[in-house]
């Protein structure tokens, strides 16, 4: 009756029927309870069934559910605008919404080539001047990244198997090797040698999440940054997972000195309650699309953009994030994770563990098998379901585990899932 993200339903097990949350936990229909280790895909900041978010969706649904927002507005999405515009690591003017991380990353696309085509009609309209603009056609991304599942994100994403099907349909972008220390200076050259024909380079700053919880410094990435900016490239930094103090700080271009022209929100955007999107950008980017010429207007919309109820989500979650017990919580998960035991190492009966590490409040690791290191490994299925059995949900990405709690998760609790962990490691 039901078809199930990521799933492949012959072979998948029955969907676990969840019928409330409270906290850290899950609870089925028959009495069980799991620790979330994995804030449910990512987006959950506060805990299930917040009470406070709760009351604020409550609140805004008695006055005001949906309205649409060409040509309309609301305070829900003022207030939204305003109070992240501030916090945003860069010089970002204008937000943008649409209804979750692909689509956040959609617009970020669309407006980064439009603003080269606006940038074009603009220069032929003054031929006097003798201006000539290079063509700013070439998308640059990292390899093994991921920004989404719809087209535009899906071609900006490593060709692998999330992509197989669709790869003839799919536009052009040159990837390059994630920065580090030893590749900066090729990376930087290679981004020279392309110069202005560069549109655009999008990243996930520090963590590529889907691909595995790869993680790189700020520093090669800050030098990639300064090449592309001194070409005038647009620099998009998709922080639809590393937002809302995944990283440790508030965005993780907070690690980076130089700052994106454009960046992608969702995810933990509404504490995990609502779907939303918001892009931001500069006034540079914004000024390319006013125009009297109606060519120029930025065609895109959603017909839930700028939800109240999301909105309204997305403003209580901001408050519990600046409450004195959250910075407590925070400290305390990459306090844990940093002490998390080095037995982990200790080889089991049949695997070993490999590539420890963290970022923030994100701990990640590899389970060494006879199969490659990817997506489609199998350990990930077993491992998932002896934690389940167990009592905690973990969903290992092919043999990479890794831990991403609500913030509200406690000492006890968190321990809880190491142990586990521990427990379905040495029976595999």
């Amino acid at each position: 009756m039901i078809w199930h993200p990521y799933t492949q339903m012959k072979t998948a097990s029955p969907p676990i029927p969840i019928t409330r949350g409270e906290g850290v936990y899950l609870f089925d229909d028959s009495g069980n309870k799991y620790i979330d280790a994995i804030s449910s895909w990512w987006v959950n900041l506060h805990g299930h069934s917040h009470p406070f978010l709760a009351e604020k969706i409550y609140q805004q649904a008695k006055k005001l559910e949906h309205v649409m927002f060409a040509g309309f507005t609301h305070e829900p999405a003022i207030q939204l605008a305003e109070r992240l515009l501030p916090l945003l690591p860069g010089d970002f003017t204008k937000i943008f919404y649409s209804d979750n991380g692909s689509t956040a990353v959609e617009v970020a696309l669309k407006m980064a080539i439009q603003y080269w085509k606006n940038r074009e009609q603009g220069t032929r309209k003054v031929q006097e001047s003798r201006l000539k603009e290079e063509p700013r056609s070439k998308i640059i991304a990292l390899k093994n990244s991921y920004h989404g599942d719809t087209f535009g994100s899906m071609s900006v994403s490593d060709r692998g198997v999330f992509t197989l099907a669709f790869q003839d349909y799919l536009f052009d972008v040159i990837f390059i090797d994630v920065p580090t220390s030893e590749n900066i200076s090729a990376l930087i050259k290679q981004v020279n040698d392309l110069g202005e024909e560069i549109a655009c380079f999008i990243y996930e700053p520090l963590i590529q999440a889907a691909g595995g919880m790869v993680m790189y410094e700020a520093d090669p990435l800050n030098e990639l940054l300064k090449a592309c900016k001194k070409n005038g490239s647009i620099c998009i930094a998709d922080e639809v997972m590393t937002g809302f103090y995944r990283t440790g700080k508030m965005f993780a271009s907070e690690y980076v000195h130089e700052k994106p022209d454009i960046i992608c929100l969702s995810k933990g955007i509404t504490g995990g309650v609502l779907p939303l999107g918001a892009t931001a950008c500069t006034q540079r980017i914004f000024d390319a699309f006013l125009s009297e010429d109606k060519s120029k207007t930025f065609f895109h919309g959603h017909s839930y953009t700028a939800n109240p109820l999301a909105c309204a989500a997305a403003n209580a979650s901001l408050d519990l994030l600046h409450v004195g017990e959250f910075r407590f919580q925070l400290d305390q998960i990459i306090r844990l994770h940093k002490t998390y035991p080095t037995t982990l190492a200790v080889r089991t009966s049949r695997f070993a563990t490999k590539n420890l590490r963290r970022c923030g409040t994100v701990l990640a690791f590899e389970v060494e098998t006879d199969e490659k290191d990817e997506y489609l490994n199998s350990i990930g299925k077993i491992i998932s379901h002896k934690a389940m059995q167990a009592g905690v949900l973990l969903r290992p990405l092919g043999n990479t585990v890794y831990f991403m709690p609500p913030y509200c998760v406690s000492k006890q609790q968190l321990e809880r899932i190491y142990i586990v962990t521990q427990e379905v490691l040495h029976e595999l």
